[in-house]
């Protein structure tokens, strides 16, 4: 057994006695050795007194250097955010990676579906604005371009379960591979290697192995990507074990990073939830990081925010499902070059006051995710004054940047938790006490969200719709313009 007070022989008495009166496999394995006349008796003492006393000096060694016994007990180090390095691409490298995503070569034909997808998002980045996926890719090619080693690996991860991604084009004729992301470099460029992996369904295997190579190539962006983000339970020891706690266990330390698709949308309990209450849970002394973009910009920046900032942690990502498409989350070029990374994003009517007075606000909603449109959504038909601030990374905690956009409204009298998890998933329960301790004398703190459930998501599409018009509905409640 794996108790080492245990006694087997309790329930195996009869096994054990054999046991005992077994010789040893060292001792069996001496007297052939002497009986052959491979070595003398003296020999195989000799031996023997040489590998005790090794053992028993590595042992007197390994107590010596032992640490000293703790005296009394330490309080946790606060944790600190790390300053975000400078993210921004310049336009001529962001215009080469575009071209190379939206072109194949010569002689090569590309799925007319893909095709036509292809021409459009090219146009889109013609016109100004990226996508999410262009927005994936432009940083991937980036980094690749800087020298920098990128591989993602995941279910159906080449093509993107959402069939948005396309890092590698089948000829629709041949079925040969055109990979446009290991194809950037030219003559004079040392580009870094470019990995794209469908794994095998088992998020235990792929994301223990993803683990691995995170730790041992340290200076590359390591991904996995789970079909839904639902899926990580079937990894969850792989989580608990190392992702979470190897940095606390032995110094380990892992820039690996987690995308899992995220979001209530009608599909039902297993397609709506990555569980980010589990992660929560676990995060202390800065082990992980938990985003939820809401901008392709500012996917964008946090992939080379992982790889660029010194400090190697584990980066859980929300990535979203409907987003992938939404107008909602395009950015402008101009994002990607100057921009970086944001922990917390203002209210954008809040910049036009003839949309939305900061003065005039009343209320102000935190929240994370897509469901921030949907709030949005309510407030502009309402004409409440409410301002929606998007919490986009969630831990490490962003208090000061919040309280700083809470300083803007100067008359709000409440703030609002909302999601549109249950109220016993979610962020809401590590985010409580957090917001109590920020807000307490100042504001007035409540929470909105689905009801407490056993199940992450409802099986019925009507239903879900009714629950997430619900949400927004009481996210507004008691506010008229």
């Amino acid at each position: 057994g794996h108790n080492e007070g245990d006694e087997p022989s309790y329930t195996q008495p009869q096994m054990y006695e054999r046991i005992e009166k077994h010789r040893s496999v060292r001792k069996l394995y001496t007297e052939s050795l002497i009986n052959r006349g491979d070595l003398t008796r003296d020999q195989a003492e000799r031996a023997f007194q040489d590998f005790s006393t090794r053992f028993q000096t590595a042992l007197e060694e390994t107590r010596q250097s032992a640490p000293p016994r703790p005296t009394s007990l330490v309080g946790p180090p606060p944790v600190e955010l790390p300053p975000t390095p400078p993210t921004g691409v310049s336009r001529t490298v962001l215009d080469r990676v575009a071209a190379a995503l939206h072109s194949a070569p010569d002689g090569f034909s590309v799925h007319p579906k893909l095709a036509k997808q292809l021409e459009q998002r090219a146009h889109l980045y013609a016109g100004g604005d990226v996508d999410w996926a262009l927005a994936e890719g432009l940083a991937f090619g980036s980094l690749l371009l800087e020298g920098r080693d990128v591989r993602l690996a995941g279910q159906d991860t080449r093509r993107g379960t959402f069939s948005h991604r396309h890092s590698v084009l089948v000829d629709y004729h041949t079925g040969d591979e055109h990979v446009p992301l290991g194809n950037l470099a030219g003559p004079q460029d040392r580009q870094g290697r470019f990995f794209v992996y469908d794994s095998l369904l088992s998020e235990y295997a792929a994301l223990g192995f993803e683990y691995g190579y995170s730790v041992v190539h340290a200076d590359a962006l390591v991904a996995w990507e789970a079909q839904f983000g639902d899926f990580i339970n079937g990894a969850q020891v792989v989580v608990d074990q190392f992702l979470v706690a190897a940095e606390d266990k032995w110094g380990q330390a892992s820039g690996l990073v987690l995308l899992l698709p995220h979001g209530y949308e009608g599909q039902g309990p297993e397609h709506s939830s990555a569980r980010v209450e589990r992660f929560l849970t676990q995060s202390a002394e800065h082990n992980l990081q938990i985003v939820n973009c809401t901008t392709s910009a500012q996917y964008f920046h946090l992939l080379r925010r992982q790889v660029l900032r010194g400090r190697r942690k584990p980066l859980v990502v929300l990535s979203p499902k409907s987003l992938l498409r939404s107008r909602r989350s395009r950015s402008p070029v101009d994002d990607l070059v100057n921009g970086l990374f944001r922990e917390v994003i203002d209210d954008p009517a809040s910049l036009d006051p003839a949309s939305l007075d900061p003065a005039g606000v009343r209320r102000v909603v935190l929240v994370s995710g897509k469901v921030a449109y949907d709030v949005m959504d309510g407030r502009d038909r309402l004409g409440a004054p409410a301002a929606v601030i998007r919490v986009e990374q969630i831990y490490p905690w962003p208090e000061g940047q919040i309280a700083e956009i809470l300083g803007r409204y100067p008359n709000a009298s409440e703030v609002f938790w909302v999601q549109e998890e249950p109220e016993n998933m979610g962020a809401w329960n590590f985010v409580h006490g957090r917001l109590h301790r920020l807000l307490r004398d100042r504001y007035g703190l409540r929470h909105i969200s689905r009801i407490e459930s056993g199940s992450p998501a409802a099986g019925s599409a009507a239903l879900h719709q009714m629950e997430q018009e619900d949400v927004v509905e009481r996210a507004l409640e008691g506010l008229s313009s």
